[in-house]
């Protein structure tokens, strides 16, 4: 099932890149873009999802953290395509727990002329809470046999999309020239299941109205918000985007008994990159971030929160026109593109 749905993510992935790469141009005024530079990266990342419970009437929540780590990559950005290939390396990773089961974490983010798609695909296996969360121990709470699965599309229209290229920011593809703005409206729609062989939550630490051993949830709504970038100077940029959303959906828990219910709830996604983006090399920082609050059932108050951050550095150079030949022949995207124009 793992293999179908990954399989299925690339091939969303490489078609709405292909239909949306196609979706309008930018003004040569507020951005430049170089589809011809090949950009070499080289890039520190950790990915994750965590599963935030909150307890009722108090101040405190749990918090499952995966056992994902700090991952060390190489990858490149090519004719719009990038690929990236990158894994948790020992020494970055000291507390990681061994041998515990692999987790994959699949987060796709195009940022086409006008257009935002993000999609999600997350398999993770194993996950624990924090010590200093914990009143009646001073170990980690670990549960090597808890699942969590969560699969997520979110797509977004800029009304000012020409003149801000946010793939200038996430894989300096592009070079934003001059600041810029947009307002955007979109929509998300989101799925995902939790569990484990018994019960989750430490029962010395909660009330059992609160435990679940396994859980599942499904929503989907409208959501607005800004994007922009700031230029300083010669290539050091800052770029953010915010919006919100409207949810609505259910989500299930499973204890002895099974509580379900409907309902809207608020979330919110945030981006920041910031750096320095020139023709010959680009550093930055980036930080992706999706809170998603889940509906409210009883006392079942939890969210699954998402997030990605990378530091990066390219070296961009430009490849000879026999290299450009041969790799378009095998590039996707381009064969891709082909086989749509010949329906």
């Amino acid at each position: 099932m793992i293999r179908f749905q990954v399989l299925l993510v690339c091939f969303l992935f490489l078609t709405f890149h292909n239909v949306f790469g196609q979706f309008g141009g930018y003004d040569s005024a507020y951005v430049e873009t170089q589809p011809d530079k090949f950009g070499l990266r080289l890039y520190l990342s950790k990915k994750y999802t965590d599963l935030n419970v909150r307890i009722p009437e108090t101040s405190s929540s749990y918090i499952f953290r995966p056992n994902s780590g700090l991952n060390m990559g190489l990858g490149f950005t090519y004719q719009n395509l990038s690929i990236n290939i990158a894994f948790p390396v020992g020494f970055l990773n000291p507390d990681r727990q061994k041998d515990w089961p692999f987790s994959l974490d699949l987060q796709s983010h195009i940022y086409a002329p006008k257009i935002i798609v993000d999609f999600f695909g997350q398999f993770y296996g194993g996950y624990k809470i924090d010590a200093e969360e914990l009143s009646e121990t001073n170990e980690d709470y670990l549960r090597e046999d808890m699942r969590l699965a969560s699969v997520g599309v979110n797509f977004n229209y800029l009304f000012s999309g020409e003149k801000l290229s946010l793939a200038a920011a996430f894989t300096q593809a592009d070079i934003q020239k001059k600041s810029a703005y947009s307002p955007f409206v979109g929509f998300e729609v989101y799925g995902g299941r939790m569990k484990g062989d018994s019960l989750l939550l430490p029962t010395a630490e909660v009330p059992a109205s609160v435990n679940f051993q396994q859980a599942g949830y499904f929503q989907a709504g409208p959501n607005a918000g800004m994007a922009g970038t700031l230029v300083i100077g010669r290539g050091f940029f800052l770029t953010g985007v915010a919006a919100v959303n409207l949810s609505v959906g259910y989500s299930k828990w499973e204890s002895d008994t099974e509580s379900r219910g409907w309902g809207a709830v608020p979330t919110y996604y945030l981006r920041g990159f910031g750096g320095y983006n020139g023709e010959r090399f680009s550093v930055n920082v980036n930080y992706v971030y999706k809170n998603l609050n889940l509906v409210k059932v009883g006392d079942y108050d939890q969210a699954v929160n998402t997030g990605n951050y990378r530091v990066n550095l390219i070296y961009k150079i430009m490849p000879s026109e026999k290299f450009k030949k041969g790799f378009n022949k095998v590039n996707p995207l381009s064969i891709l593109s082909q086989l749509l124009t010949r329906q």
